[in-house]
């Protein structure tokens, strides 16, 4: 006996049982504006081909362009790495869209578009956490970290960070599943009635299961790394905050020790002591000149700097990207309780899902405008690989490899791209874990203090 679709609602729900939040959305006929539609699609996957090109070239460049490997490469390394992951489901999120909302792909590509989205959600938030405890150390300290850290020991915390982002989406891929609409449309999204549920306790398992996922999601991997992240930088804030008290200090009793042997050199020598405007202190007999007045030149730029600049600014957009997920998820924990919540869930978390879709292809971005070399390396990389293409083509170059064409290139290309500049084997903003650029002051202080003290001395 055939049954309709619009007559089928409780016998499919007996055979195969949903949450009633599910079958809210089932029930649910949306009427979508066609020309709004197409523009989705066309933006959606212009998004779609940068964001793959835009990560493809940071593993390029951070993968096989560095001459040195280090901590700082590891952890960008891990971030794109997952990144280029969720820019490839992109493309099924086009399709998505291309079909009227309706997902086509079967349930296979359904649970690893998901299994990814949600792997990349908690590998970010972990690597964004361990670089923060990494920076954190490198401040608190400074030789341990110089002593311990090692980038064998990054591969392993990036290793973990990529099990532990595997077992927390082991669940969503398990119960995500493909479910036809009433309007024949199909619907990937998670079904909670799925596996060893009763059809007598089925809003109550539907409803642990919501909450239990979506409180777990929201706490590791969104407020406990923002706690983790936020605490590091306010430690380092504080420790600076003493380092420079206590240096400021330091200068202070060295100006007063310097001035009064000043004086007493000068009482010796009978002669009057004049002030000056400059605290220059000369020997009376030729030699070193005991200066306290600041340099004028500052220090330099320490490539910790701008590293810390781009960690700082991927959190700040790691956190407007998927803030936005984390409320609406919550909300959706609501419905169970409130059910008019559902339809601004049914509206409002496929943009939010959007919105931390877009994290991805923003990271980049915020790589190349943190960190100018990063242009100035996939510019060079392009242009060898070209060349050397056309080069081999041709064959000017006999038995010379487009690698080794590209190697030679791009050394040749960093000699002269910045004239008088030493040659950079790699990306300052990566590739130094020197220590901080504040440690290297406070050390530089000390060894002008330990000479001037030997010099006084003699």
């Amino acid at each position: 006996m055939s049954r309709t679709p619009a007559s089928n609602s409780s016998d499919v729900s007996e055979e195969n049982p949903v949450c009633p939040l599910l079958q809210i959305m089932i029930d649910h006929k949306r009427d979508n504006d066609t020309n709004v539609n197409t523009a989705l699609v066309f933006i959606h996957g212009v998004v779609s081909c940068l964001g793959i090109l835009e990560n493809a070239l940071i593993l390029w460049v951070v993968g096989f362009r560095l001459q040195r490997r280090t901590v700082a490469s590891v952890w960008v390394l891990n971030l794109a790495m997952s990144d280029f992951l969720a820019t490839l489901t992109l493309p099924l999120f086009t399709v998505y869209l291309y079909f009227n909302q309706s997902w086509e792909l079967h349930t296979p590509l359904c649970k690893i578009q998901t299994s990814i989205f949600f792997i990349n959600m908690f590998v970010s938030a972990f690597l964004l956490a361990a670089i923060s405890l990494d920076r954190c150390l490198l401040v608190a300290k400074p030789v341990w970290s110089q002593n311990r850290r090692s980038v064998a020991g990054a591969w392993k915390v990036c290793a973990l960070g990529w099990l532990w982002a595997a077992v927390n989406t082991f669940p969503y891929f398990l119960f995500r599943t493909v479910t036809e609409r009433q309007d024949t449309r199909k619907l990937c999204y998670h079904n909670f009635a799925m596996y060893l549920t009763s059809q007598n306790m089925l809003e109550r398992d539907c409803r642990i299961r919501q909450e239990s996922t979506a409180i777990s999601k929201l706490f590791l991997a969104f407020l406990i790394p923002l706690v983790v992240i936020a605490g590091s930088y306010i430690l380092i804030g504080f420790i600076l905050r003493n380092r420079r008290r206590r240096r400021k200090q330091s200068v202070n009793r060295l100006t007063d020790v310097l001035v009064s042997k000043n004086e007493a050199v000068s009482k010796t020598a009978n002669k009057p002591t004049t002030k000056s405007t400059s605290i220059s202190l000369k020997s009376l007999a030729s030699g070193p000149t005991l200066s306290l007045t600041p340099t004028s030149s500052s220090l330099p730029t320490s490539p910790n700097q701008s590293f810390t600049k781009m960690v700082t600014f991927v959190i700040t957009v790691f956190v407007l990207c998927w803030a936005p997920y984390h409320i609406f998820c919550i909300i959706e924990v609501t419905a169970h309780y409130w059910r008019e919540n559902a339809n601004l869930v049914e509206i409002g978390l496929p943009l939010a899902t959007t919105l931390a879709f877009l994290n991805p292809v923003l990271n980049p971005i915020l790589y190349a405008f943190s960190c100018p070399d990063f242009s100035i390396r996939i510019r060079q990389s392009l242009g060898a690989v070209f060349e050397g293409l056309v080069e081999e083509g041709r064959l000017t170059v006999p038995g010379k490899s487009i690698r080794a064409h590209m190697k030679h290139k791009s050394s040749r290309d960093m000699s002269n791209a910045t004239p008088g500049l030493p040659k950079r084997p790699s990306l300052p903003c990566i590739a130094s874990d020197s220590q901080p650029p504040f440690i290297a002051s406070l050390d530089e202080n000390s060894e002008h203090t330990g000479q001037k003290s030997s010099d006084e001395a003699k």
